[in-house]
């Protein structure tokens, strides 16, 4: 594509996402859905456009937009609310990651010549949710503040388990074995130690915050600083989605550490983003988000119709087991219609598709299977969660229907009351 064509189609996809928006908002047809067709139709459909011709930009582009939606996504958690969910919300992640990697091995070694392996790094790399669907979707939503922030969380400590444990599991096909110290001792490091980084940056920020703003055109440092955080815990072996997920929730959030010994190093003025930054923040978030569903469009792979078949059949599956996930990691005080969204928040996105591509770089025999299947299941269980949202909100008779699976005997989990 030459340059006038590239700058032509750039205004075209943004002028788009704006009315794409307008739609959701209107007709509760999710934005992300219709740019995620964008990209298929100028992809795999018309051919203009491969992930190829993006080079080392295609997966640098996804990474800053993870960055910034969870920076994002954390500046909008409240302390208090975030103490009531955390636990939930640890459950919910360990339980589904747990039961979807189970499942999706399964069902993929009876259905595929997968090795056990490599049905679990399959397993694996499809076991979170996606932050780039789940944070834009569950803000634009009606659902209350603890399922909201079990989904934001889920989504986020998700893609820690999927990296993991798939790199794991990829190593133990190409250098022979598995170790499970290995396994659980960087599962510690880059949970704990990744919220170490964005804690201590988000105190360092919050001193000289204030002082930024005095300098002309200071708006983006927060940003920047950012992906300096997100960097630094990168190189350092961690996670640096977590760090900017915590440094997000700490700066918003520092005024409660003034009863604590750090109170001495903060400003003796508040620490507070004025909605100037939030709006400026959204907006980024915004723009990102659009280029991103395209650039997923595009990526997504139709020459297998067999595979997309059985990825519709295994997401179906994903989503069905889904009910009994959160009927047990939810608690009785979230409402039946709450659960029911979370049930069907489960989509699948940039971890997914980054992972996806290793064993096919590595030569692993199962490589072609493990990227096409995973593109398929990314677009289907997003075309689910898109689909089901809003009609969730239009028809309310449905939510008492699937709300059915929860009172299903099997799964009517009982969980004693709190003390």
């Amino acid at each position: 594509m030459n340059a006038s064509f590239t700058i032509l189609a750039i205004g075209v996809i943004i002028f788009l996402a704006h009315w794409f928006s307008g739609i959701f908002d209107r007709k509760g047809i999710p934005d992300v859905l219709l740019l995620m067709l964008v990209g298929i139709l100028f992809g795999p459909i018309l051919n203009m456009v491969k992930p190829d011709d993006f080079g080392i930009a295609g997966p640098l582009f996804t990474s800053l937009t993870l960055v910034i939606i969870l920076f994002e996504g954390g500046i909008g958690l409240n302390i208090n609310e975030l103490r009531k969910s955390v636990g939930g919300a640890l459950s919910l992640t360990l339980v589904n990651f747990f039961v979807t990697t189970v499942a999706v091995s399964v069902l993929t070694y009876l259905m595929f010549p997968l090795s056990v392996l490599e049905s679990l790094t399959l397993g694996a790399t499809l076991g979170g949710t996606s932050s780039a669907v789940v944070i834009p979707m569950v803000r634009q939503i009606s659902i209350q503040e603890v399922p909201k922030t079990y989904l934001i969380l889920e989504s986020a400590l998700s893609d820690v388990l999927c990296i993991v444990f798939a790199l794991a599991f990829i190593e133990g096909i190409t250098g022979g074995e598995v170790h499970p110290g290995f396994i659980v001792g960087k599962i510690i490091s880059s949970f704990v130690l990744a919220s170490i980084v964005g804690f201590v940056a988000a105190v360092g920020w919050a001193i000289i915050l204030n002082r930024m703003r005095t300098i002309k055109n200071s708006i983006f440092t927060t940003p920047a600083f950012v992906f300096i955080v997100f960097g630094i815990a990168e190189t350092l072996g961690y996670s640096g989605a977590i760090s900017s997920l915590v440094f997000g929730i700490t700066l918003v959030n520092i005024e409660y550490l003034r009863n604590t010994f750090l109170n001495k190093y903060l400003p003796a003025e508040p620490v507070l983003l004025n909605e100037t930054e939030k709006v400026f923040f959204s907006e980024i978030v915004f723009l990102l988000k659009t280029f991103f569903f395209v650039y997923i469009g595009i990526s997504i792979r139709f020459d297998n119709l067999l595979i997309l078949g059985l990825g519709f059949l295994i997401a179906v599956i994903l989503y069905l087991l889904r009910f009994p996930v959160v009927k047990l990691t939810a608690g009785n005080s979230i409402q039946e219609a709450d659960k029911v969204t979370m049930s069907i928040m489960i989509p699948k996105g940039l971890a997914a598709a980054v992972l996806a591509g290793i064993p096919l770089q590595k030569g692993i025999a199962g490589g072609q299977i493990i990227q096409d299947l995973t593109y398929s299941i990314i677009l289907i269980s997003i075309l689910i969660t898109s689909v089901m949202i809003p009609l969730l909100g239009r028809y309310k008779q449905l939510i008492p229907i699937l709300g059915r699976f929860f009172r299903f005997p099997l799964i009517n989990v009982k969980r004693s009351p709190k003390h």
